[in-house]
């Protein structure tokens, strides 16, 4: 089996969320399990800072768009047996401190960056003599592909018999643009209709690959139900419903190589299920790290996340004064829009000692709050997949979640009488059922037998990608053979 990876981001050379991981982690597991897997991404400006060691492939690599041709330099590195990234350099597109935009707003030109990304994606196929049976998309950034497929640049020989997967990661993020970038495109003009990529009046590449591709997944089961209605559809409900095959959630995975307090290099001390004398100096290091000041015995709630709005970042806002009256503490991560940093920035002046803001994307804090925080919080409006709370939870950090997509998917709620349970989830999005989640948290926490207990429920969770990655091998074959 033979597998074009196409993604606009992949950990550890560039990442904003959990797309990375996810396009990072998933092909290790797949190429373990024998299948040729090439990933092709851009040479952002995080990879050519980062002495990766990569390997220039191929320079001056042609890519028309309209009546333009672009050069490229095309990059490889190879990380294991049966699996090579390639990245695709380009300046003028990727040579930018941020990936997609800054926190005032998207790139004015990244219709342009992403068509590339594109049409250098199969390009590259043709350039190194690949003939991939898939290829799997990764949201908007690549959702022009599988409508390329369908185009007569289908009928090239490299792509004749591939098929294509379409895996939405967030359905709100479409890439909606001018319809008068379809010539970079290289796609025929009928591609633009209601049938097609049109919607509202604007070449949406989302829907593109919705459309266009043979298979479209999600990253978890319960958030393929829900973008099947209108309340989580984005406007685009109806057409997923009118894919006859229907849409398919398979969870996201995680690496515990990366992952596991038994072996983190990260953490102040490292402990295991059964010996957490190690965690509670990790509690204290991240609290001095955020220069909070609660005892041992203050519960420390942890966030990491994007500051956007789909982060349940307006019920935190609301909800912060009671959590404080609660005796909890906090310590938030993140970096995004800009009227999130400023309010968080200000909670954090209002309640010093208790409260403590980063506003950064660091992924060696991110293991320390994973490993020092005692509560961890995702309050999310909507939540596709969400790796955190399944890192937490191989941390003996409990998750607070909001029940909705994967977080309602990988968290139980625990319940005192029969000892059942991994963390806790309020339904209604609105901040006093979040506040009253934190309260029932907190009177766990002060309960010493149910909260060794809920540790060692979760301490017990298993979301490796060794239990995912055979989903999605069973689905590439699926199509390979026609079925």
């Amino acid at each position: 089996m033979r597998v074009l990876l196409a993604t606009s981001e992949v950990a550890p050379f560039s990442k904003t969320g959990g797309l990375a991981d996810v396009t990072g982690k998933l092909p290790l597991e797949l190429a373990r399990l024998g299948v040729e897997i090439k990933i092709v991404t851009p040479l952002h400006r995080s990879v050519r800072d980062g002495k990766f060691g990569l390997e220039k492939l191929k320079e001056s690599v042609k890519v028309k768009m309209g009546s333009h041709a672009f050069r490229n330099t095309v990059f490889r590195k190879t990380i294991a047996p049966g699996l090579s990234v390639y990245f695709i350099r380009h300046d003028p597109f990727y040579d930018r401190g941020q990936l997609y935009g800054t926190s005032k707003g998207d790139y004015p030109d990244n219709a342009e960056r992403y068509i590339f990304l594109n049409r250098a994606a199969l390009s590259l196929c043709e350039q190194i003599g690949f003939t991939p049976d898939i290829i799997h998309c990764h949201d908007w950034q690549t959702g022009l592909i599988p409508a390329a497929l369908k185009s007569p640049q289908g009928n090239h020989p490299s792509f004749r018999h591939t098929r294509s997967v379409f895996t939405i990661h967030n359905l709100a993020y479409q890439g909606a643009f001018s319809p008068e970038y379809l010539p970079l495109s290289g796609l025929p003009q009928e591609f633009y209709s209601m049938e097609g990529m049109e919607f509202y009046g604007r070449m949406n590449f989302l829907k593109s690959g919705i459309v266009y591709a043979d298979k479209v997944t999600t990253v978890s089961p319960r958030y393929a139900e829900e973008i099947l209605s209108p309340e989580f559809g984005y406007g685009l409900d109806g057409v997923l419903r009118s894919r006859k095959d229907g849409v398919t959630g398979i969870l996201n995975g995680v690496d515990y190589s990366d992952w596991d307090p038994k072996t983190d290099p990260h953490i102040a001390a490292r402990f295991m299920p059964g010996d957490l004398t190690g965690k509670t100096a990790c509690k204290q290091d991240a609290a001095k790290i955020f220069g909070l000041t609660g005892s041992r015995d203050t519960p420390l709630i942890g966030m990491i996340t994007r500051l956007a709005d789909q982060k349940g970042l307006d019920l935190m806002v609301e909800a912060v004064d009671g959590i404080i009256a609660e005796g909890a503490s906090l310590m938030v991560l993140g970096r995004g829009d800009e009227k999130y940093e400023r309010l968080l920035l200000g909670i954090a002046r209002r309640h010093p000692g208790r409260i403590g803001v980063k506003i950064a994307f660091d992924p060696v804090l991110s293991h320390k709050i994973e490993a020092g925080a005692d509560l961890f919080l995702m309050p999310s409006l909507y939540e596709p997949c969400g790796l955190n709370q399944m890192y937490s939870l191989k941390y003996g950090t409990i998750p607070i979640v909001r029940a909705t997509g994967g977080l309602d998917d990988t968290v139980q709620h625990f319940d005192r009488l029969s000892g059942e349970g991994t963390g806790f989830k309020f339904a209604e999005y609105c901040s006093s059922a979040l506040l009253e989640a934190v309260r029932e948290a907190v009177s766990v926490y002060a309960d010493k037998n149910p909260w060794s207990r809920l540790i060692r429920n979760a301490m017990q969770a298993d979301f490796s990608w060794r239990k995912t990655a055979p989903a999605y091998i069973r689905l590439y074959q699926d199509l390979a053979s026609g079925e």
